[in-house]
């Protein structure tokens, strides 16, 4: 698996000063994306053991609120990402967002992007859709997209949403 870059301070993606992490590879393939040369599985550089202890030394510092994974498409590369993190989960108990194109109904039928899911909190899904795009929306780029809280949606069995 790879990704593209690391934001070690980033505040554009979930709420307060948080450290994100840019996978590649996508087959969504939304018009108008807005990583477009994130879609291609052989982009970037490689994820490494390395950089997983990067990012939890970020995640170590006292002003970074969280984790934000996003791409291209993390849930293309769930089987290699479920690993990753569920090690970072077991390492810091900041909260991690990860964003997906993909719509929670979907990922949470395969077993690698559901245990993904167990290890984090809040899910930005659905594919961005030019015609619902709202410049006012905090942390997406179209009104169809939800902010989910995964731990009420996983004990409850039906989806929360955070309204921001």
């Amino acid at each position: 698996m790879r990704f593209a870059q690391i934001r070690d301070y980033d505040v554009a993606n979930g709420p307060g000063i948080r450290t994100t992490i840019f996978v590649t590879g996508c087959t969504i393939g939304c018009k108008n994306c807005f990583n477009p040369e994130y879609q291609d599985f052989e982009f970037g550089n490689v994820w490494t053991d390395e950089v997983t202890e990067k990012i939890l030394k970020n995640l170590s510092k006292e002003e970074v609120e969280g984790l934000t994974i996003l791409g291209g498409e993390p849930f293309d590369n769930a089987h290699e990402l479920c690993e990753k993190v569920e090690y970072i989960r077991a390492n810091t108990d900041k909260n991690i967002w990860i964003f997906s194109g993909y719509v929670y109904e979907k990922l949470i039928k395969d077993m690698d992007s559901k245990k993904i899911l167990e290890n984090c909190d809040v899910l930005v899904d659905g594919p961005f859709v030019e015609d619902l795009k709202d410049l006012k929306l905090k942390f997406r780029g179209s009104s169809n997209q939800r902010i989910i809280d995964l731990k009420k949606t996983l004990k409850l069995n039906e989806v929360i949403e955070i309204k921001i």
